[in-house]
């Protein structure tokens, strides 16, 4: 059975530059446009930014290279801008371990820059409000107005009712590719990577959990930083499993539950991970209906599990989780470059690069050549077969080892700060996306404070 929709008027908003969504990328891409001078608007499903940031609560991956896993490599922040500004903003609020130096473990990151997750919201939406920028939360991204190649506009849809906001430029960052699937872009949906629902479980002790992984000889991954406005504290544990008791494992493994954890609270891991494999791609509603559940069921286990074998965890429970199941990548979308696995791990750089970045998520079996950077190139934001459309995030890189950097967090604020850049200038120079001439966009990136290794 069908229904055929009634032809009707909707009430229109005319900006510069409309960014659909205001997650990890979407909010620093929003603060770079208006920063550029552009009349823009985010859109969010949600009832408040961040994104992957404050929904997975991990730290934050990376704004360093991975100099200690390469003695004599110098220490370098490869990632500054607008994501440092954010930290800066959170550490004023005492919501932020910092750059905490990894001392264990640093062959995966040299840092473990955690992050409260509530303040992050509060910090994004307040930076945001600061920018002039026209926020749309609680607001569905519904289609997108075609005329040839170009977006006209896009349909949303709240509690107000639909509307139309058209602009000059714009920027999927919805992490799904909604905007680009709307738009007719080129995609697959790889469904390459689990999905999880990582929660946040209070009523434990970071020190008796660090205690028990000694006394295994199990610590993999470990971190000192600010907690509670103290130094020196516990920011981040891993463990290597196969050294942890044989019933703990199997049942951890069972419910896709990882022994890692971040926080900046004392009495608190921020992040307990739980881990799904679905059939088909997280864009199906019914299949992610069930994993909703099945997560959730697994997040009760994971908390029971921690009670019975963790010591100091006897009266854990879940104080945080996210409203949906999070993503490693929905749609891949079809840009004019995509990044290679080759690209990423001998460090290689672009005449067109936007940022420099050097972690690798399947480190240590995968590391960036000598603890170098590679760049992100301009053109593997720009959405093939539309004029007007730039990408950000997770939504670029089919290769799946290129993706598993690309897709991090601070890479993801890294291409965000471009992305919304591009999009402002375009919009005052009335042009497209391939128009745009680089040197333009790296003087404004440069004077946004971006690193660039060259």
């Amino acid at each position: 059975m069908e229904y055929q929709e009634s032809a009707r008027q909707l009430p229109a908003r005319q900006f510069d530059v409309v960014i659909a969504g205001a997650g990890t990328g979407g909010v620093v891409a929003a603060l770079a446009a208006a920063r550029q001078g552009g009349k823009v608007a985010v859109v969010e499903s949600k009832g408040y930014p961040g994104g992957l940031v404050v929904e997975g609560g991990t730290a934050l991956h990376s704004f360093y290279n991975l100099w200690k896993a390469f003695p004599g490599v110098e220490k370098r922040q490869v990632v500054k801008g607008i994501a440092q500004e954010i930290i800066d903003r959170l550490a004023e609020r005492g919501a932020t371990t910092g750059h905490a130096e990894m001392t264990a473990g640093y062959d995966y990151d040299s840092v473990c820059t955690a992050v409260d997750t509530e303040l992050y919201k509060l910090v994004a939406f307040e930076m945001l409000d600061e920018a002039g920028v026209s926020i749309f939360v609680n607001t569905l991204l519904t289609g997108a107005v075609m005329e040839g190649k170009r977006i006209q506009a896009v349909t949303v849809e709240s509690r107000a009712g639909r509307e139309a906001f058209s602009g000059h430029s714009f920027v999927d960052c919805t992490g799904y590719g909604d905007l680009a699937a709307h738009a007719g872009a080129e995609y697959t949906e790889p469904n390459d990577h689990a999905v999880a629902n990582s929660i946040g479980v209070a009523g434990v002790s970071l020190e008796k959990y660090h205690e028990f992984l000694a006394s295994h000889d199990a610590v993999r991954e470990y971190a000192e930083g600010r907690r509670d406005g103290s130094d020196g504290k516990i920011v981040r544990l891993n463990a290597r499993m196969d050294r942890l008791p044989e019933d703990f494992v199997r049942q951890a493994r069972q419910i896709g539950m990882s022994p890692v954890t971040t926080t900046v609270h004392d009495d608190y891991f921020m992040f307990i991970k739980l881990n799904l494999n679905l059939p088909v791609s997280p864009t199906d509603r019914d299949e992610v209906t069930r994993a909703e559940l099945e997560l959730r069921r697994r997040q009760a286990k994971a908390v029971d599990l921690l009670r019975k074998y963790i010591p100091g965890c006897e009266k854990a429970f879940i104080a945080r989780s996210s409203p949906s199941v999070c993503i490693r990548r929905g749609r891949c979308v079809v840009c004019d470059y995509d990044i290679t696995g080759e690209d990423v791990l001998a460090g290689r750089h672009f005449d067109d690069d936007i940022m420099a970045y050097g972690f690798h998520d399947s480190a240590p079996h995968y590391q960036v050549a000598g603890g170098g950077t590679y760049g992100i190139p301009y053109r593997a934001l720009r959405v093939a077969g539309v004029d007007n459309l730039l990408a950000a995030g997770m939504l670029i890189t089919s290769d799946h080892d290129a993706h598993m950097s690309t897709r991090n967090t601070v890479c993801c604020m890294g291409q965000g700060q471009a992305a919304g850049t591009a999009a402002a200038l375009c919009a005052q120079l009335n042009c497209t996306t391939r128009e745009l001439p680089y040197d333009q966009l790296r003087s404004a990136l440069d004077t946004g404070g971006v690193y660039f290794d060259d």
